[in-house]
This record gives C-alpha cells, sequence and structure tokens, in this order.
C-alpha cells in the first residue's frame, strides 16, 4: 500500500480524498494556486505545494508542475480527481515515466473512451445498445443534412471530444443542422482541439441513467448499480439520485452486464461510470442506450456510496496500489434511497447567472466531512451529508468551477431522502453570494418530481419562464403575515419608547396593523386571524396567542377562549400602567374628553405626548 499520495485537484473533491487517505493511514500532499492559498483542502492535507497563479492553466493543468511536487515530496501516487488532468493520457504516461502510480484506469482504456466516436465503435463491438447514428467522418454542412434526413429528425449533433454539456446541438429539422452544424465544429476545437463531430438519433422523452463500475487489475469487473441523472441545466446535471426509480430489476441487471461487456472490452480497472439515455417513452425500459464513458470519479459518487456501502475513494486507491476487490456482484445491494443536490454560487432569479466573491456566512445543516461514525461517514450524520470545499468569510473565485458544495441525504425510502433534503436545504445558511437553495429545494417538493416522472427537459418543461421562487401554501401565508405584523408591531413600539419621557405606554400607529379586508359578516374565518392578532395585541396577549394558534392551524378564532395558545414571548399586560396614568391625572378611563383622546391613535398622539411630559416633569418637581 502507499504510503503518501498526492491529489492533483482542488476544492471538495481534494478533501474527499484527504479524508479517506487519512482513515486508511496514507499521507496526503496538495497542490494549491495563489485563488486557493486558504482552502480547506490545503489546511487538510499533511503537506502542501504551491504550484502557481490562479488560472488553472498555469497551475492544475500543467502536469509538470505536478510530477515536480510528487519528486519535492516522496508521493508515491497521484489521484486526479475529476476534470483537470483526470481523463488526459498525456498526464497518466508522464507519471509512468517517472514510475509514480496514477490512481484510475489504464491509458488505453482512457484513450479509448475519450474519443466519443472510437467509444461508440467500441460498445457497438462489444454487444452494448447504441443510439441511431452515424460515427463515421462528417464532410461538411450538407454531408451532415444528408446524414440527419436519413436518421431522422430530432437528431443531436455532438463534438467527438465535448463532455460537460459542451459542443452540442439539437436540430429538429434540415434548418438547425445547417445553422448549428458549424458552431459544434468551432465549439469542439476551441475548448477541446478537435472539431470532429457526430450525428445521433434524439431520444424523445429522455432520462439519464449511468452505471457505476468498478474492477481491478486482476480481470474483476462489476457494476454497483445505478444513478438517476435526469434532472439538467443546459446539459449540466442538478439533481441526482440512486437508485433510479424508473429502473427494474430486470433492467438493472441488463444495463449492468452491457457495462461490465464493455469495460471487459477495454481492459478497463479502477471506478468508472458508463452513462446511457434511457427512452422513457417506453415502459418496457428494453430502451436504453449507450452515451459515453467517463474513466474517472464522479461528482455525483456519494449517491452510490450511501446505497451500497462502498467507498469508492478507497477501493480506487487499492486497485492502484494492486489489491484485488473483496466483493463479488452477489455482494452489492441496495440499501436505502440516497439524493444528491449541487449548492452553486449561482442565482436562480436572475437567469442563473454566475455569482462569485466572499461568503459572509456559510454555516451548512452539518459540518462538511463529518460522520456518526458508521458506514465510515458515508451517510454522515443522521442521513445528511455534506461534502464541500469552501468556508465561513472564503470565496468563490472566478477561476473555478461555481460548485458550493455537495448535500446528500439518504434515507429508507426516496420520499424520506428527499424529505431529509427539504429539512436540511432549509437549514443551510448562505449569504453574500447568490446560490440556488432555493431552486432545489423547489424541486424537492414539486409533486412531478416526487412521482419519479423525470427526463432530461424537466427544468424546461416546469420552469419555462424560469424560476420566480416556490408558490406557498395559504394557511403558511397566513400564520407568517400574522407573525410578520405582530413583529413589526411590537419592534415599532419599542423603537417609539424613550425610557424616562413618556409616561403611558402608546398603542403601536395603525399603519402597522394588518387587517384583512376579506373578512366574512358576522364571523370571524381562519382568514381573519393575521387581523386579530395585531388588534388584540394591543389589548391582551392572551388573546394575540391565541389568533396565531388559530392562524396557524386554519381553524376558526374565539376572541372570548384565550386558552388556546403557542408559546410566543411574553408581553406585558400594558393596562394597570395605563389605568395607573389616569388615577395620576385624575381622570377615569372612558369618561372624560382626555380619555376620548386616548381612543385616537394616530391625531392625539402629540397631545397625549405633552400631558405625559408635563406629568413627568411635575413628579420631578415634587
Amino acid at each position: 500500500m502507499f504510503k503518501k499520495i498526492l491529489i492533483a485537484n482542488r476544492g471538495e473533491i481534494a478533501c474527499r480524498v484527504i479524508k479517506t487517505a487519512r482513515r486508511m493511514g496514507i499521507a496526503t500532499v496538495a497542490v494549491y494556486s495563489d485563488a486557493d492559498a486558504r482552502a480547506p483542502f490545503v489546511q487538510m492535507a499533511d503537506e502542501a505545494v504551491h504550484i502557481g497563479p490562479s488560472p488553472a492553466s498555469e497551475s492544475y493543468l500543467i502536469a509538470d508542475k505536478i510530477i515536480a511536487a510528487c519528486k519535492a515530496t516522496g508521493a508515491e501516487a497521484v489521484h486526479p480527481g475529476y476534470g483537470f488532468l483526470s481523463e488526459r493520457t498525456s498526464f497518466a504516461e508522464a507519471l509512468a515515466k517517472e514510475n509514480i502510480a496514477f490512481i484510475g484506469p489504464p491509458v488505453n482504456a482512457i484513450a479509448a473512451m475519450g474519443d466519443k466516436i472510437e467509444s461508440k465503435k467500441l460498445a457497438k463491438e462489444a454487444g452494448v445498445n447504441v443510439v441511431p447514428g452515424f460515427v463515421g467522418e462528417i464532410r461538411d454542412t450538407e454531408h451532415a443534412v444528408e446524414i440527419s434526413n436519413e436518421i431522422g429528425y430530432p437528431v443531436m449533433m455532438k463534438a467527438s471530444a465535448g463532455g460537460g454539456g459542451k459542443g452540442m446541438r439539437l436540430a429538429y429539422d434540415e434548418k438547425d443542422v445547417r445553422e448549428g452544424f458549424e458552431s459544434v465544429k468551432r465549439e469542439g476545437l476551441n475548448s477541446f482541439g478537435d472539431d470532429r463531430v457526430f450525428i445521433e438519433k434524439f431520444i424523445l422523452n429522455p432520462r439519464h441513467i449511468e452505471i457505476q463500475i468498478l474492477g481491478d487489475q486482476h480481470g474483476n469487473i462489476l457494476y454497483l448499480n445505478e444513478r438517476e441523472c435526469s434532472i439538467q441545466r443546459r446539459h449540466q446535471k442538478v439533481v441526482e439520485e440512486a437508485p433510479s426509480p424508473f429502473v427494474t430489476e430486470k433492467m438493472r441487471k441488463a444495463m449492468g452486464e452491457q457495462c461490465v461487456a464493455l469495460s471487459k472490452a477495454v481492459g478497463y480497472y479502477s471506478a468508472g461510470t458508463v452513462e446511457l439515455i434511457v427512452s422513457g417513452a417506453d415502459p418496457t425500459g428494453e430502451s436504453f442506450y449507450f452515451l459515453e464513458m467517463n474513466t474517472r470519479l464522479q461528482v455525483e459518487h456519494p449517491v452510490t456510496e450511501a446505497i451500497t456501502g462502498i467507498d469508492l475513494v478507497e477501493q480506487m486507491i487499492r486497485v492502484a496500489a494492486g489489491e484485488k476487490l473483496e466483493m463479488t456482484q452477489d455482494d452489492i445491494k441496495i440499501d436505502g434511497w440516497a439524493i444528491e443536490n449541487r449548492v452553486y454560487a449561482e442565482d436562480p432569479y436572475r437567469g442563473f447567472l454566475p455569482s462569485t466573491g466572499r461568503l459572509t456566512r456559510y454555516k451548512p445543516p452539518v459540518a462538511g466531512w463529518t460522520d456518526d461514525g458508521e458506514e465510515n461517514g458515508r451517510r454522515g450524520v443522521d442521513g445528511v451529508r455534506v461534502d464541500d470545499g469552501v468556508y465561513d468569510g472564503g470565496e468563490v473565485s472566478i477561476f473555478y468551477d461555481p460548485m458550493i458544495a455537495k448535500l446528500i441525504t439518504w434515507g429508507e425510502t426516496r420520499d424520506e431522502a428527499a424529505d431529509l433534503q427539504v429539512a436540511a436545504l432549509d437549514r443551510f445558511e448562505l449569504e453574500g453570494l447568490g446560490h440556488n437553495i432555493d431552486f432545489v429545494s423547489a424541486i424537492m417538493q414539486h409533486p412531478r418530481f416526487r412521482s419519479g416522472e423525470l427526463t432530461t427537459g424537466f427544468i424546461a418543461e416546469e420552469y419555462p419562464e424560469g424560476f420566480h421562487g416556490a408558490p406557498t401554501d395559504e394557511a403558511v401565508t397566513r400564520a407568517l403575515a400574522a407573525i410578520a405584523g405582530f413583529m413589526a408591531s411590537a419592534e415599532a413600539d419599542r423603537a417609539r419608547r424613550t425610557d424616562g419621557q413618556l409616561g403611558d405606554r402608546l398603542d403601536p400607529p395603525a399603519k402597522w396593523q394588518v387587517r384583512d379586508r376579506r373578512r366574512r359578516a358576522g364571523g370571524e374565518g381562519p382568514e381573519d386571524a393575521h387581523r386579530l392578532a395585531h388588534d388584540d395585541a394591543r389589548r391582551d396577549p392572551r388573546r394575540a396567542r391565541a389568533a396565531l394558534a388559530c392562524g396557524a392551524a386554519g381553524e376558526p378564532h374565539d376572541r372570548k377562549n384565550p386558552a388556546r395558545s403557542v408559546e410566543i414571548p411574553h408581553l406585558p399586560d400594558a393596562r394597570p400602567a395605563r389605568r395607573a396614568a389616569c388615577r395620576r391625572r385624575g381622570q377615569s378611563r372612558g369618561g372624560s374628553a382626555a380619555g376620548d383622546r386616548r381612543g385616537d391613535e394616530d391625531g392625539e398622539y402629540l397631545a397625549r405626548r405633552k400631558i405625559g411630559c408635563r406629568e413627568d416633569g411635575q413628579r420631578r418637581a415634587g
């Protein structure tokens, strides 16, 4: 086993690898740029090496700097995480030349699966279902139009070396092909250095389902069930869950066996993911097709860990060290349900604009990387797990991915896991920049999500005009209005009072009273609860508590029965003080002109203040 490994990555994935390595007794080395000098992963590692300026192209993407850090620290192996150099064959080859282990798959597998065109050819040869399409060389736009007409619309045009939602265009007719083909070529060339494009049939009502693969260097390859990743925005995953609510046991077995066959065909080992596109319009589940294979650890790997109990990072390290898998396919079970939401620094109320800057407040529902000591932390604390790489007061940089954290919940059932998500998102405190917490919380509560009727078009179909907040239940709205008005009234009253200058407690001004114009004639229904709360708060706190209780419960309010109450801060009864003030003035509660003036809340405010001040002056003089 390795004694020291280097993590050629940053943020939450670097923290993730460090946590497992520490549990295994392996020392860790972090590499960091200028922007990450104070990042949590740098503090977590046993050693840290500065590798350059903030832009990734000048730091994390320079293989020579990573290798130099390995030599300087004596690291025996490198875990690439995901992104950056994780799927670069040149990086794995450079490490091999320096006798440094690459914690990932063999170079030939990375090369074969990294080329979208070649990978489809290999998949077809291995007996894997492939989406109907053309995977040869496309000469020009006219050739692309000819191919698309033969396949039948709609078609998807993809850059051969693409990924992460880049280099993709959907065409519904010949016009779309003519307009989009050249742009896909340019995006492929600019983003990946490869302008080759392939065209395939677009599956209607598609679901994005992927199979987790794990293999060793002794020929053993297993499938660790599936993940559903259909909820996406612009081809970027937003919500992931395991297992899928659509996949049956028969489908799971068929998908898994085909993915294992593909992995064996390329001599694969380590952790990897085969992505499939599944037709939601086919209830038999037989219409699933190979999409691509990611030869690395996936962002959404925690949901698989939660339902299988397998630490994927640990297995990757053991496989790279030459160890044999200790489990068989029969040992792989599904225990419960897990859901992951990605918390991004982007503003859903403004078209998901990226948001960068300082986190003036960051307090997740449970501290990042904490666990209850069970399942090696793969389910966090009481079914809530937070994988993050930021801290309170830290910054979300413009140089890297805007993901702040991953929130993972586990429950016995899908609804239980979703309910835990809603509760945990409510407790997630994040200030200083825009974020998508409200958005993913709304998805977790959406009836369509709860039904499991998902497609990759979920967000576009359910939020065609963008996200403007989730609708609020009417009963909750009434209760919140009552509480908010009550608090505003009390705050205004406190702000108006100056100690030692006024001789009496004053009623809140009328503008702070929340009144419901829908009051029923001859009765007081639940819609009057918040109005009564504010009216009664000035007279009798017991009635205020009763009104609030009825507002929250949606029940009629009985003003004669103040016993029904909720626990709210106690307000002192102002009536004894008022009576005492009246006696000092020699007035009764209701019979004099001064008493009449007291009934006017606003018009006689200054007159009453003068009386109070005059009496205070007399008392001080006496």
